[in-house]
C-alpha cells in the first residue's frame, strides 16, 4: 500500500499521477498546507522539510516529489514510464528529469517564493524579476527540444518526464508568458492532460489546468 501526502496542486501532482498510470492501490492523506498542517510536529516527523508531497511505502517514509516519481517507475516496470538501464533513451531521461527539477522547477519557486530566496521585500522583487526573465528562456529550449524531437521529451515515448513537465507548466498558469504560450510545450502538455490517468489525478485533487 502506498499513502502520498499532499495538497492541491502542489509537487505531489506529478508522483499522484504516477500512482494512477501504474494503478496501484493507494491511500491519499490530505495536509492543508494553507493552515498549517505540513508545519505541525506530525508532520515534521515524516518530513522535516514540511513540505508536500512525502510517500509512505509500508513504513518506508522518502520525500522529494522527483525521488518518489523514480522510486515509483522503478518498482513498476511494466507502466513503462521510464526507460530501462540499457535504453537508448535512458541519458536524456536522466538529463530532462534533473533539468525539470533542478533548473526549472527551480526558477518557478522563485517566482511563487521569493521568500525563500531573499529576506526582505526589494530583494524578493528582484529575485522575482531575474527569475522571470530565466524562465522565459528555459521554456524557450523545452520548446525548441520538443519541436526538434517531440511530441515527448523523449520524442514518441512518453515518460514521468512529461508528467513532470505538464505539472510544472500549471505552475506557470498565472505568469505573464506560461508554459502553454510556447507551441511545442503546448503539444506535450496538453498530450499529457489527455490521459485518463492524469484526468483522474486532477480530478481527485479538486483542480482544473488550463
Amino acid at each position: 500500500m502506498y499513502k502520498l501526502y499532499w495538497d492541491a496542486g502542489s509537487a505531489n501532482m506529478a508522483p499522484h499521477a504516477v500512482l494512477e498510470e501504474i494503478g496501484a492501490e493507494h491511500e491519499l492523506i490530505h495536509v492543508d498546507t494553507d493552515k498549517g498542517e505540513h508545519r505541525s510536529d506530525a508532520y515534521r516527523k515524516l518530513n522535516p522539510n514540511a513540505r508536500v508531497p512525502t510517500l509512505d511505502h509500508d513504513g518506508m517514509i522518502m520525500f522529494e516529489a522527483t525521488a518518489i516519481c523514480l522510486y515509483l517507475c522503478e518498482r513498476h516496470p511494466e507502466a513503462r514510464l521510464m526507460p530501462a538501464v540499457a535504453s537508448r533513451h535512458r541519458g536524456l531521461f536522466l538529463q530532462w528529469m534533473a533539468f525539470l527539477t533542478n533548473t526549472l522547477q527551480e526558477a518557478l519557486m522563485q517566482i511563487h517564493h521569493s521568500n525563500y530566496y531573499a529576506p526582505d521585500k526589494p530583494c524578493q522583487q528582484a529575485v522575482v524579476k531575474h527569475a522571470e526573465g530565466k524562465l522565459d528562456k528555459l521554456w524557450q529550449q523545452l520548446d525548441a527540444a520538443l519541436g526538434r524531437d517531440g511530441p515527448y521529451l523523449l520524442g514518441e515515448e512518453f515518460s514521468v518526464a512529461d508528467i513532470y513537465l505538464t505539472m510544472l507548466s500549471r505552475w506557470s498558469r498565472k505568469l505573464a508568458k506560461p508554459a502553454v504560450t510556447y507551441a511545442n510545450v503546448k503539444r506535450c502538455v496538453e498530450l499529457v492532460k489527455a490521459r485518463p490517468a492524469y484526468q483522474r489525478m486532477l480530478q481527485a485533487e479538486g483542480i482544473e489546468q488550463p
